[in-house]
């Protein structure tokens, strides 16, 4: 499994898009890009979810036993 870092580093590169262009795109700053592909984990979810919609993904919260089930 990805982690968020790598997924968002992965797609902006597939893209071919610098930090700072892909920053400008997704209407953030590029410290929350830089934050993401970096792995920190004191992230604004609303930030984020910004980023992640130029993918057409978004974090919510799961049930991680429903998870367990599933698979």
């Amino acid at each position: 499994m990805k982690t968020l870092a790598e997924f968002v580093k992965q797609r902006r590169k597939e893209v071919n898009l610098t930090q700072e262009e892909f920053a400008e795109r997704a209407g953030v700053a590029l410290t929350v890009v830089r934050k993401i592909e970096q792995g920190k984990t004191n992230m604004n979810l609303d930030k984020v979810n910004q980023v992640l919609a130029m993918f057409g993904h978004e974090l919510a919260p799961v049930n991680s036993r429903e998870l367990q089930t599933n698979e």
